[in-house]
C-alpha cells in the first residue's frame, strides 16, 4: 500500500511542475509583445535594435528639426545630447509636443529611421520621464528645471 501512496505522490508532483512550467511559458508568451524596452539616442546609435524589434526611444526634441509633411505627418529628430536620431510619426501629435521639449515613442527602427506608432509629450513644463532624464544625465547635458 505505501508504495502505491508513494507513486501517486510522486505523479501529482511531477504533474504540478509540469503545470507550473507550462503556465509560466505562456504567461511570457503573451506578455512578449506588450514589453518594450527604453533606449536612448546614443544607444541606438551604438548598437541598432534590429528592425522587427519594438522598443521605446526618449529625449529632446531638436530645434529646428521639426517638418510637417502632408497630412498628419511629421518628421523631426530625437537627441540626449551625444547622438540625435531622425523620427518619422504619422497622427496627431500631443498639443504639449514642440521643440526642445521631452518626449518619448514607441516602434520600431528602419532603415536608420525610428517609425514611431505612438508619440507622448510632457504634460507642464517641469515633467520629463524619468527615462529621458537619466539618459540625458549619462550623456552630461540634462538641466534641471527652475526651482527644482
Amino acid at each position: 500500500m505505501k508504495s502505491l501512496k508513494k507513486k501517486r505522490r510522486v505523479q501529482i508532483m511531477a504533474l504540478a511542475a509540469v503545470s507550473l512550467a507550462v503556465a509560466t511559458g505562456l504567461i511570457g508568451y503573451a506578455m512578449k509583445d506588450g514589453i518594450n524596452y527604453f533606449r536612448a539616442p546614443s544607444q541606438i546609435a551604438e548598437n541598432p535594435p534590429p528592425p522587427t524589434e519594438t522598443f521605446r526611444i526618449g529625449g529632446l526634441v531638436e530645434d529646428g528639426s521639426l517638418q510637417r509633411g502632408q497630412g498628419e505627418s511629421v518628421t523631426f529628430r530625437v537627441t540626449d545630447g551625444g547622438a540625435s536620431i531622425a523620427v518619422s510619426y504619422t497622427g496627431i501629435l500631443p498639443d504639449l509636443f514642440e521643440e526642445n521639449q521631452g518626449m518619448v515613442g514607441t516602434g520600431k527602427l528602419q532603415d536608420g529611421v525610428f517609425v514611431a506608432s505612438e508619440i507622448l509629450a510632457k504634460h507642464d513644463e517641469t515633467y520629463m520621464p524619468r527615462e529621458v532624464v537619466d539618459a540625458l544625465k549619462e550623456q552630461g547635458v540634462y538641466q534641471a528645471p527652475n526651482g527644482s
